[in-house]
This record gives structure tokens, sequence and C-alpha cells, in this order.
């Protein structure tokens, strides 16, 4: 038998590693994790916003004083909720204003086949996202490109024969109408 005291932790990692976890808590108890409150909410959504902000001025924000914020702080980050803070760069000034999505779909399937695939994708320094998703595509890949060329280049090399692509249709993206990070709490 499982002590009582390490139930909570078991089930909190089962909750972070699925959807239908994570859905029946939020239903049922408002909230992803066990042990997040408001104010775990609250500092989490203004981290979102602004990660560079000072504990001293977030602990005020919140109401808290600036050792419990940051004891806050450090157990999301533990937890795992916080998962890395990054800083978000413009793509144009960082010279990848072309953005283009990409749907592929593979010639052969199975796990196999598509972690081969993914293994690829994921090593090209213009793939910024990639996902294997459900329907009539088999990947979905997000590219950040500095200008055409490059685009070509990556084409020969990505979705040829050899790399199992049945065949791929890109979206040139023209104009971009929202674009977040934030995970709304």
């Amino acid at each position: 038998m499982v002590p009582q005291s390490a139930r909570p932790v078991r089930f909190e990692f089962a909750v972070k590693d699925c959807s239908v976890l994570q859905f029946y808590c939020k239903s049922r108890f408002g909230r992803y994790a066990p042990g997040m409150d408001r104010i775990d909410r609250k500092l989490l959504n203004l981290m979102q916003r602004d990660a560079s902000r000072t504990n001293i001025d977030m602990a005020d924000e919140v109401g808290l004083a600036p050792s419990s914020c940051l004891r806050r702080v450090q157990r999301l980050r533990k937890s795992g909720v916080i998962d890395r803070i990054v800083a978000i760069l413009n793509p144009a000034k960082a010279g990848r204003g072309i953005k283009a999505l990409v749907t592929v779909e593979l010639k052969l399937h199975g796990e196999t086949h598509m972690r081969r695939f993914l293994d690829i994708a994921v090593a090209e320094e213009a793939v910024s996202q990639a996902y294997s998703v459900t329907g009539e595509t088999d990947v979905v890949l997000m590219l950040r490109l500095r200008d055409m060329e490059e685009f070509d280049t990556l084409c020969e090399r990505l979705f040829r024969d050899e790399n199992n692509v049945a065949r791929y249709f890109t979206m040139i993206v023209i104009r971009t109408a929202k674009e977040e990070t934030a995970i709304r709490l």
C-alpha cells in the first residue's frame, strides 16, 4: 500500500502527463494540479506576461511577502508547472521573418516511421514547432525562415522520398492575427 503522503505526488505526476486527468481536475476542482490556488494562478499569469519582473514586484502585485512569493515560484518550477523561462524574440528582427505552416502526409505509418520523420524534422534549424496530429495529415510543422531560398533547401532535404513523405502542403503566413504563448489560468 502506498503511504498517504506519497499519493499527492504520484497524482500530480499523472495529471501533468494526462490531458484527460487535467480536464477532470479542472472540471471537478477548478484547477489542474493539487495545491495550485488563486495566488499561484495569478503569479503564473503575471510571469507569462513578463517573466523579467522582480520577485518583489510580483509579491506586491499578489499581496505576498517576497519570501513567500519566491517559495511559490520555486515550488511551481520544481513541480513542472513552470517548464522554462525564455526570451521571446521578434522573428523579423532576429532574421527569421517568414513564417510557414506545413502539413505532411507520410507514406508509411506507425510509431517507428512517425518518430523517424519527427527526429529528422526537429533537427532542422528552421523548424520551430513539430506536431504529430490526428486527421488527414500526419505531421504539422511551423517554420521560421530567413528567405524562400532557405525554404527551398529545407524542402529538398526534409521532404525527399527517403524521409517517407508522400506529400506536403505549405501555407505561408501573410498576417498574424494572434500569436500567444500564454496559457490563461
